[in-house]
């Protein structure tokens, strides 16, 4: 499967954005879906999860409450809805792709990724 993030830009601290992750090659329904991010000189890490029907979603603690995980199977897409952000939400952000299950969506778990999209909250 191909995947493809998109929606990324440079937005003040406390705005909004929603990013998406267009999957070509399989239907997406098969996967469960996680969405990381790289900042300069940091390592990838996870932000959120959400399994293969959309019931079970999980966030990294310094998300939670803030950016909402979702996924339309039947348009292959899965989003990130980023609100309230922070200037250390600045980032690469990634969507990847596993076969096995949300319970292994972590950076060494995944099966496919996607380029990624620049986050960059100014403050």
């Amino acid at each position: 499967v191909q995947l493809q993030a998109s929606g990324g830009g440079l937005v003040q601290a406390g705005g909004s954005l929603r990013l998406s992750c267009a999957a070509s090659g399989r239907t997406l329904g098969a996967y469960a879906m996680g969405w990381f991010r790289q900042a300069p000189g940091k390592e990838r890490e996870f932000v959120a999860a959400i399994s293969w029907s959309g019931g079970s979603t999980s966030y990294a603690d310094s998300v939670k409450g803030r950016f909402t995980i979702s996924r339309n199977n039947a348009g292959n897409t899965v989003y990130l809805q980023m609100n309230n952000l922070k200037p250390e939400d600045t980032a690469v952000y990634y969507c990847a792709a596993n076969g096995y299950g949300i319970s292994r969506v972590q950076v060494d778990g995944m099966d496919y990724w996607g380029k990624g999209t620049q986050v960059t909250v100014s403050s």
